[in-house]
């Protein structure tokens, strides 16, 4: 993606190259905003949630 070469500070936060949510809202047409809202912080919720069990756990090389 050429946003991450423009601007390196992004590859720390989206680290797997995935700019938008995985999921994605089709019906948009007729909704008001604040449905559009209350989707957009569940697709953020459910990133946050997922970025939390891909974490892996510091392993020190050297030990054991």
């Amino acid at each position: 993606l050429m946003l991450f070469d423009k601007h390196a500070n992004l590859k720390y936060k989206f680290g797997n190259r995935h700019f938008w949510a995985e999921g994605y809202y089709v019906s948009t047409v007729g909704l008001n905003e604040a449905t559009i809202k209350k989707y957009i912080q569940e697709q953020e919720n459910h990133d946050i949630a997922m970025d939390k069990l891909s974490v892996k756990e510091y392993e020190d090389p050297f030990k054991g």
